[in-house]
């Protein structure tokens, strides 16, 4: 949004490490020349950025980093953005490397931040969708798609969700100033890691020992019996099995109520919050220990275990997402309106080039146009070909992606949440009605859509954060796009080789809440509820009107908001274990203990350790499963 022409600069940077974080003011050219002149910092190449080490350092934390995300969101549904975690790792790795001489020279803060982004494509633009759309696509055809067809279909998504943040850029973050709070974050990390020595290494170290316990952890856990058999009576997971069993008996554990020695969703309940993960228990309390035992005691369920026991919950904890997510986004409508106002001036319909230093290292709309027809004509072929699906359709797919991912984007600018769910639920919803019966169709559909708009956004806020340090945008946009190489190959055979087939999902290891959400929303589309029976379409019903009530609640009585359970963390914990609720409350309720009692050390300590926590079990995790069923799995996928 433009602002008023008489207006004078603000924020101008008080010393060379400061942020603008509140940025400029003035017409669109004003602000983009103050920022070209005050904080630019790429004239001439007087700072190393785009670099061989800096892309192959973030191709290699981010291949790693995607598996972390790929693990957790198999278990709970969600993943993690990777930036903060890899900013810190590439510090921490580059300057040991360099204190005992094996680099000669350290990574500058533009370098790191080029490594970050790279990163983060690798990481987090590549394999979301794999534990949605694709595990879904699985539970509904008990089988999966080719390992090239795979590789192909997540390459062509990437190339289509990167290049598609293109035009937005400059609008949004140059322009518009958004805010991008994550992008802030990441940012000042940075800043901290290169500025305040001992403060950045402080966290460095932070990270690094939380991840080595977390591995320890995991192996004492459940790896111990990898090394020999006769050592399973002193793992910790044998321990709490003994516990579980005098503490709460066969009955509640089929229901998965029970404790669980899992510290990784402890430590993303202190990077979640307190407010979300105290209504995640809620939910878990509610569906695992209220309706799960009554539907048992009427004979509705049959048996017990969580694979059982979640084909009842999730139709009720799914509606409370879906009407969520679409209410929250139909109540940001200016957002939206906002967003569809701006394409003019975002293919640069206001603003020349003739005298545009700006312009001249900016990622060239050409780029956009290439990324976008090849991604396209990708698609348009798989889908055609794996799925049946018309190239009619698939046009519409892309077009409307680019659209959700334009709002997806301004709300993510504006609120630092991105409505991805939604975004792939209105895709969902459109298809149920162009192609009615089609569930692959239907989930495919969706998946261009989720992942064009989450990659959008989680590319932007990296084009914050080098925005704010004063990056070479275009050069920024090479690393990204360099990640998705690297980042699509780990994620997918990854995912092959965790879950070679269907009767990996929906079981204690990987309860996959994420496909079980996508298969149950494309079955309700293709079959209609009346097959789903009275109590799923009552489920669903009670549900929904739930997640309407959750949404509109806080915007009645705002002041209140914080009492009011959050609709997404009640209704996503219908879709996973009991344990995995406590497990993230009482993670919640440490973070917020900490950032209470000791601040400083919060805002230091509390993302580090977490993040460290999470990478170290969700590796140890991956390596663990691998070690196992490793020969096996490669055999499955190599047909032989």
């Amino acid at each position: 949004m433009t602002q008023p022409e008489s207006a004078s600069p603000t924020n101008v940077p008080a010393s060379p490490t400061a942020l603008p974080v509140e940025g400029f003011r003035g017409t669109p050219e004003e602000i983009e020349r103050q920022w070209y002149e005050q904080v630019y910092r790429g004239r001439g190449d007087s700072m190393l950025q785009l670099t061989w080490r800096a892309v192959l350092m973030g191709s290699v934390l981010g291949g790693a980093l995607s598996l972390t995300n790929l693990y957790i969101g198999l278990k709970a549904g969600w993943g993690f953005g990777v930036a903060i975690t890899a900013c810190i790792l590439s510090y921490t790795i580059w300057t040991a490397l360099h204190r005992v001489g094996i680099v000669r020279t350290p990574m500058t803060i533009l370098e790191n931040n080029c490594m970050q982004s790279t990163a983060s494509s690798a990481g987090y633009s590549t394999g979301g969708t794999l534990i949605s759309a694709f595990a879904a696509y699985m539970l509904i055809n008990n089988s999966t798609m080719s390992l090239p067809t795979m590789l192909a279909w997540v390459f062509c998504l990437s190339v289509l969700g990167v290049t598609m943040a293109i035009p937005m850029k400059r609008q949004m973050i140059n322009v518009e100033q958004l805010r991008f709070p994550s992008g802030i974050a990441a940012a000042e990390t940075l800043r901290a890691l290169h500025s305040v020595g001992e403060s950045g290494m402080r966290s460095a170290r932070a990270l690094g020992w939380a991840g080595l316990l977390a591995v320890a952890s995991k192996f004492w856990t459940e790896g111990l019996v990898v090394v020999s058999a006769q050592l399973a009576p002193f793992m910790i997971g044998t321990w709490v099995a003994a516990f579980n069993q005098r503490v709460f008996g066969p009955a509640w554990m089929g229901r998965t109520v029970m404790f669980s020695w899992e510290p990784m969703f402890i430590a993303a309940g202190a990077i979640t919050g307190l407010h979300v993960c105290w209504s995640m228990f809620l939910g878990s309390v509610t569906a695992w220990m209220i309706f799960a035992p009554i539907l048992q005691h009427r004979g509705i369920i049959e048996g017990s275990g969580y694979a059982a026991i979640v084909q009842w919950t999730l139709w009720g904890g799914v509606a409370c997402m879906v009407t969520s997510s679409l209410l929250s986004f139909g109540l940001q409508w200016r957002t939206a309106l906002r967003a569809f106002t701006d394409l003019r001036a975002m293919f640069g319909g206001g603003r020349g080039t003739a005298n545009d230093p700006v312009g001249a290292i900016e990622t060239p709309a050409s780029w956009f146009i290439s990324g976008q027809v090849i991604g396209f004509l990708g698609l348009a072929w798989l889908g055609h070909r794996t799925f049946g699906m018309p190239y009619w359709q698939t046009a519409v797919a892309v077009a409307l992606s680019f659209a959700l991912a334009l709002v997806a984007c301004r709300v993510t600018g504006e609120t630092d949440t991105t409505p991805v769910g939604a975004m792939g639920k209105i895709t969902q919803l459109t298809f149920g009605a162009l192609s009615p019966g089609h569930m692959n169709i239907n989930l495919m559909s969706a998946n261009i859509t989720a992942a064009a708009a989450g990659s959008s956004a989680d590319l932007l806020t990296d084009l914050k954060s080098g925005y704010l340090l004063g990056a070479h945008p275009r050069k920024q946009f090479i690393a990204q796009f360099a990640g998705i190489f690297v980042g699509t190959l780990v994620s997918v055979l990854c995912f092959r080789l965790l879950v070679p087939d269907a009767s990996a999902l929906g079981t204690d290891q990987f309860p996959a809440p994420a496909a079980q959400t996508w298969r149950a929303v494309a079955v309700a589309l293709s079959e209609g509820l009346g097959a789903l029976g009275p109590v799923k379409i009552w489920s669903i019903a009670i549900g929904g009107l739930v997640g309407i009530l959750l949404t509109l609640l806080p915007k009645i009585f705002p002041a209140r908001r914080h009492l009011i359970p959050s609709p997404a963390g009640v209704g996503l914990a219908w879709t996973f274990h009991w344990h995995y609720g406590l497990l993230f409350f009482i993670g919640g309720v440490l973070g917020w203990w900490v950032q209470k009692r000791h601040p400083k050390l919060s805002e230091e300590l509390t993302f580090p350790v977490a993040s460290g926590w999470i990478a170290g079990e969700s590796l140890m995790g991956v390596g663990l499963v691998m070690w196992e069923n490793g020969p096996e799995l490669l055999r499955k996928i190599l047909g032989r």
